[in-house]
């Protein structure tokens, strides 16, 4: 088997190492709902990084960011630099269930953090992703842009 082959059939994460601590600390749907309906703003207060690529579909949580978990690791200086201008102090990592690549940018970010000895910016992985939001009911889905019932009733079924 040749190098490349190799490559293809190594998951896309085992090219960064692993989060030091692979319980990323989490934020439940309802908090961040709440941070929402208290006016925190996203991109000020917090921002959400939505870190789906080809599942990218059904919508998102407003006012999210688009940055596929592959492309996550080699940019966190330049999102933690960015995040530090803007003075944002929540960074919320999600994908569809967040088990598995929003818990684990979530925790380069947060190593990175304490890496700087910042304690002014968290970083979080969203407790049960956008499936748990998007199945949360209208509370959490008048809160989605570009929101489809039926992705999300078909992703529901097949976790």
């Amino acid at each position: 088997m040749t190098s490349d082959e190799l490559k293809m059939q190594r998951p896309w994460f085992e090219a960064y190492p692993p989060p030091k601590n692979l319980q990323s600390k989490t934020v439940t749907r309802d908090i961040l709902r709440q941070w929402i309906l208290e006016g925190q703003k996203s991109g000020k207060n917090f921002v959400v990084v939505d870190v789906r690529r080809e599942d990218h579909e059904g919508g998102t949580i407003k006012g999210a960011i688009n940055l596929p978990a592959q492309s996550v690791y080699p940019s966190i200086p330049s999102l933690y630099t960015l995040f530090k201008a803007a003075g944002v102090k929540k960074v919320i990592w999600t994908c569809t269930t967040s088990r598995k690549r929003g818990n684990r940018v979530a925790g380069w970010f947060d190593d990175f953090v304490r890496e700087k000895g910042d304690s002014d910016i968290e970083s979080y992985a969203l407790f049960e992703g956008l499936l748990g939001w998007a199945t949360a009911g209208k509370d959490f889905t008048e809160l989605m842009e570009e929101y489809n019932e039926e992705t999300w009733h078909i992703a529901h079924s097949n976790h």
